[in-house]
């Protein structure tokens, strides 16, 4: 047995009667999901980058106003200091809809296939190319990190 088969590797590890192509699969679905995760990571990038020039904006509406181009200002402040990213919506709320119509179900179904097909085990098809790209017994390719003085 190696390193890689012993306890602390046995998440890792494929659980019996798992093929090759549900792996792979699991694979795909995890990269998915993880495409996903980055998705959402933008879209709180969107979020904070708008209120950000919301509030450069506001700054800039004062601005104005004190250098006397109080009607520039106005118009500014009326039509686009506060104005919806799309209609209804501000960048919070695009979130929310995100968050509640596409990624908590996604999140949901990846974590009930993965539970179903693989006893809960994540990432075993990076697990097994890491296992397979190792030099065994090279300091620089340890199936785990080292274990942790005590």
């Amino acid at each position: 047995m190696n390193e890689y088969q012993g306890g602390s590797e046995h998440r890792y590890h494929r659980p019996e009667g798992v093929d090759d192509l549900t792996v792979e699969a699991l694979g795909s679905l995890s990269k998915a999901l993880e495409t996903t995760e980055r998705a959402r990571g933008h879209l709180y990038s969107f979020h904070q980058l708008t209120g950000g020039a919301d509030r450069e904006l506001e700054r800039a509406v004062g601005l104005l106003r004190d250098a006397g181009h109080t009607e520039w200002a106005a118009k500014a402040e009326a039509e686009i200091l506060g104005r919806d990213v799309i209609p209804g919506h501000w960048t919070f709320q695009i979130i929310e809809a995100y968050n509640d119509t596409y990624y908590g179900p996604f999140r949901e179904l990846e974590r009930g296939v993965v539970n179903a097909l693989a006893q809960g085990r994540d990432h075993l098809y990076e697990a097994e190319m890491k296992e397979a790209r190792r030099t065994l017994g090279h300091p620089g390719h340890r199936a785990s990190p080292p274990a942790a003085d005590g």
